[in-house]
């Protein structure tokens, strides 16, 4: 899993309350993006706004802040977003009581401690 922040700096003719309204209306259309696990819709006080993204990868992260949302970006606030991701090592949701942990993806499964892979047979719990 992966998280992306993206930030841009608001232009003055853009408001809180036209920040908000904004992304209430485009908020529906992200249910679309591939891969998109879930987006924060964030504003600042200090004139800066955008999202945290929970992606199932990078590569899907990277496609979709290419070409058209890039250019719509640039358009609406006149500049380029500046994006961080990070690699999720785990996450607690506190609303659904779980706490998930996250195996790095290019580990062996002996490397991730996975007791079948140790050769030999798994002892029963």
């Amino acid at each position: 899993m992966i998280t992306a922040i993206v930030k841009y700096k608001l232009p003055s003719h853009i408001d809180y309350a036209a920040c908000r309204k904004h992304f209430h209306k485009i908020a529906p259309g992200f249910q679309e993006a591939k891969g998109l696990i879930s987006k924060h819709f964030i504003w600042s006080e200090s004139g800066w706004a955008g999202g945290v993204y929970q992606w199932e990868t990078r590569e899907d992260a990277e496609c979709f802040y290419g070409g058209t949302w890039r250019d719509g970006i640039i358009e609406r606030y006149g500049m380029l977003p500046q994006i961080e991701y990070y690699e999720v090592f785990a996450l607690t949701d506190n609303s659904r009581g779980t706490v998930e942990l996250f195996e790095d993806p290019a580990l062996t499964p002996r490397e991730a401690g996975d007791p079948a892979s140790r050769g030999g047979r798994r002892r029963p719990d």
